[in-house]
């Protein structure tokens, strides 16, 4: 049985999923080749993502090829009612609603896992955790974030994986796309709607010059905003400089930004130090998974009032006022709804696939983080191609000749 906010939203939900799905081509063309086959037939999926629109595609979609779809929130504050709503009334379980307690959170998790799923896909790697701790019987997992991935590599080190997982976040058609491109434009969206206020012109610190980083960095250069990107990997840290931005460390950033942006996956990127370091009026926010890269502890035990949807005037003790988007979580989930349905369907297309070559060949899998096929990730990126009627140049016979002939 679901548990969700509100069943009476179903109907403006499925709205929201027929926008979605109309612009999800690469997506719902995989979709219509396999259903006729039913291949998750007598599957049950455990699926903890961010119930979004786009997501609704994704899970319809595996319901239609066969499967048992159970589903939860991949964070307590970020499902949209709506579409947790419209899932529930087409018959998938749906454990999620928005602005969940740490602890309602960890339930609907642990109540996906009593379903016994056979294939989980995971979103920062807390449904994965619990099965582990649960010594479930999975044939395999997918995960969708560079946060998640990092905690399974950790285990599989530890000799304590305990069934295979595909590291969808690294397609070559998510990683390049859904980080840089998806990313860098629903940040710009949230924080434009948390805070209504101009970039351009504004020193704009970003957190990280991963691909979440660059894409930022980029939209922010695209606004007008004076960027500053700070690092810790040198080799990261002289491609922003080569691209043309500022790089310094964020004791140094602290006290010249407008506005921060956290994008790296990491704890204490900016401390009570630094905050108490920045200018009357700064504005701060974080699109890393966690809620562990700001110093939002601190923030929200100074005299605080809500000014603005998912914006919290925090004044210091210095009696300057610095600004919180969505109180230090996902601010382009939050604030806004997440990526563009045309980016989402590149990703949700990897993590189709990907079940589908877990549940062929998760018997002589290893324990251990796989990669997404090369195969995989090269028929999205084509298949994005002709649903957008772009056409390649191809090798001739004697272009190919030359080529191994080296």
């Amino acid at each position: 049985m679901s548990k969700i906010k509100d069943p009476s939203l179903a109907d403006k939900g499925k709205t929201q999923y027929e926008w979605a799905k109309d612009h999800m081509q690469v997506l719902t063309h995989a979709m219509t080749k396999l259903k006729k086959s039913r291949p998750l037939k007598n599957i049950t999926l455990g699926v903890c993502l961010q119930i979004t629109k786009e997501t609704s595609v994704l899970l319809m979609g595996l319901q239609d090829l066969g499967a048992k779809v159970v589903c939860c929130g991949g964070n307590p504050l970020t499902t949209q009612d709506d579409i947790a709503a419209f899932l529930d009334s087409q018959g998938i379980k749906v454990l999620a609603w928005s602005n969940q307690t740490k602890p309602e959170y960890d339930w609907c998790q642990n109540m996906v896992l009593q379903h016994k799923p056979d294939i989980l896909t995971d979103d920062g790697g807390d449904l994965n955790i619990k099965a582990h701790k649960a010594k479930l019987r999975i044939f395999g997992a997918t995960e969708e974030t560079t946060t998640g991935i990092t905690r399974y590599q950790s285990l599989a080190k530890k000799g304590r994986l305990q069934y295979p997982i595909i590291a969808v976040n690294n397609a070559r058609t998510k990683m390049l796309f859904d980080n840089q491109y998806g990313t860098g434009q629903s940040t710009i969206d949230g924080f434009l709607q948390a805070m209504n206020l101009l970039f351009a012109s504004k020193r704009t610190v970003i957190a990280g010059y991963g691909w979440l980083g660059r894409g930022v960095a980029k939209r922010c250069q695209g606004m007008g905003a004076k960027c500053i990107v700070t690092e810790v990997d040198p080799i990261k840290a002289l491609e922003a400089h080569m691209d043309g931005f500022e790089v310094m460390p964020m004791s140094q950033a602290a006290k010249l930004g407008d506005i921060f942006i956290t994008c790296t996956g990491m704890r204490n990127i900016i401390t009570k130090q630094h905050i108490l370091s920045m200018n009357d009026g700064a504005v701060l926010g974080n699109v890393g998974h966690f809620d562990v890269e700001i110093d939002a502890k601190f923030l929200l035990s100074q005299k605080v009032r809500q000014v603005r949807p998912n914006l919290d005037e925090c004044v210091l003790p210095n009696k300057n006022k610095v600004y919180l988007v969505s109180k230090g979580r996902v601010a382009n989930l939050i604030a806004s709804e997440g990526h563009p349905p045309e980016i989402m369907a590149l990703s949700f297309s990897n993590q189709l696939y990907s079940i589908l070559y877990i549940l062929k060949n998760h018997k002589k899998l290893k324990n251990q983080v796989y990669p997404v096929p090369e195969e995989i990730d090269n028929q999205i990126a084509q298949d994005a191609l002709d649903s957008e009627k772009i056409k390649l140049d191809k090798l001739s016979k004697k272009q190919i000749q030359y080529h191994t002939s080296w």
